[in-house]
């Protein structure tokens, strides 16, 4: 796809949503996940996990519940069936969105749902979702007093960090939905185009595609591009700028998070031979993406690149000042992370960005971002990487 020389309005007008969808995850797929959490609370010598609202509520029970003050929690005891605890006037909303039935514990307003913890907890220890507030845990321990509070990671993040191959369909279908909304984000580029513009129609691309919109966008242009998350403020499209842009969206909770760096223009030959470097980088770190493998080694052999040409070491600039990736599912950052200390090996079905951006500072910057999965034979690509500084795909 070329860059430039379209409109927003003939972009859209020939997208539309993918003809063979990726099917939703299954109630059996769910009551496995449930009995692999049951096997991993016994192995951690827990006698019940509590999962708080967010991704891991909707890993587990299908609820696409965000977190609040209020507590809406699955209670999974070490063997038998979950219980939900939830607010009394919650409970038609939440009953509409279980993948399957659930005995229901409901609190009113003036009642501590902490209590009701408490209460359906047969046991000594109880392991808390990492993602549970502070509050939250002393509440519980308050109510609780008997109960000795644990992490509650290795049972969760056990789980959810190993896809299962629905798992890999949907993302696979988000991220396929993106790459192409880059493609079509590149031609209707034209000098002058503001970064609203561009997120406004990242926006309405991935709608016509059969998303709900983007889950997040950052569009930067020249300068803009040298800091990893963007500036504030509106920024303008010149002739011979460098543009960055970082999107995604979700497709049944799953999340895709691709980025691109191109020319809008002639560019200096520093900016190619960085960009060039950047690429590199990337497919240097995917090749070290080996089975049983710590994923710090993915981080350093990106690293090893920069350094070799001068750049760096470690977080310095110019160089890579972030984790070279992360891992993506329900969560858009989730464990396990490309990152100096984190030893988890790599495994099958495990799934991470792969984005060693290099930074000038205060002058460009460039990131490729693209996801990849283990297998047994070792990373598959999500998504093939850009090919070249005039070229999106």
């Amino acid at each position: 796809m070329s860059i430039g020389g379209s409109s927003a309005d003939r972009e859209l007008v020939t997208l539309s949503p993918p003809a063979d969808r990726a099917s939703a995850i299954s109630v059996t797929e769910r009551k496995d996940r449930i009995a692999q959490a049951q096997a991993r609370l016994e192995t951690l010598g827990a006698d019940a996990l509590l999962v708080n609202a967010g991704a891991s509520l909707r890993y587990f029970t299908g609820i696409p519940w965000g977190a609040s003050e209020r507590l809406v929690a699955m209670l999974l005891p070490v063997s038998g069936d979950p219980i939900l605890v939830c607010p009394h006037f919650e409970r038609g909303s939440l009953e509409a969105e279980l993948a399957f039935p659930m005995d229901m514990r409901l609190w009113q307003e003036d009642e501590d749902p902490y209590v009701l913890v408490a209460d359906a907890f047969a046991g000594s220890v109880i392991a808390l979702d990492p993602a549970l507030h502070f509050q939250g845990s002393e509440r519980l321990r308050r109510a609780a007093p008997h109960a000795t509070l644990v992490d509650g990671a290795p049972v969760i993040d056990g789980c959810r960090m190993r896809k299962s191959a629905q798992e890999l369909a949907l993302m696979q279908q988000a991220k396929n939905m993106t790459l192409e909304v880059h493609r079509r984000t590149a031609a209707i580029l034209r000098p002058g185009i503001s970064t609203a513009e561009v997120r406004a129609f990242i926006n309405d691309a991935h709608k016509a595609m059969g998303a709900s919109g983007y889950s997040f966008c950052i569009v930067q242009f020249g300068r803009g591009t040298a800091f990893p998350h963007g500036l504030p403020g509106e920024q303008y499209l010149a002739e011979d700028d460098l543009v960055l842009v970082d999107t995604g969206c979700t497709v049944e909770g799953y999340h895709s998070d691709i980025t691109r760096t191109y020319a809008f223009g002639n560019v200096s030959d520093e900016v190619r031979s960085i960009w060039n470097l950047e690429k590199e980088a990337q497919a240097a770190a995917f090749e070290a993406a080996r089975p049983g493998e710590p994923c710090e080694a993915v981080d350093a052999a990106a690293r090893r690149v920069l350094e070799r040409a001068g750049l760096g070491p470690d977080y310095r600039l110019p160089g890579l000042p972030h984790r070279t990736g992360h891992g993506i599912g329900l969560s858009i950052h989730e464990p396990a992370y490309l990152v100096r200390g984190d030893r988890t090996p790599l495994d099958t079905g495990m799934c991470f960005s792969n984005e060693p951006m290099i930074v000038v500072p205060d002058r460009f910057g460039v990131r490729l971002e693209d996801h990849f999965y283990m297998t047994g034979d070792g990373p598959r690509w999500f998504t093939q990487p850009q090919a070249a500084i005039d070229r999106i795909g």
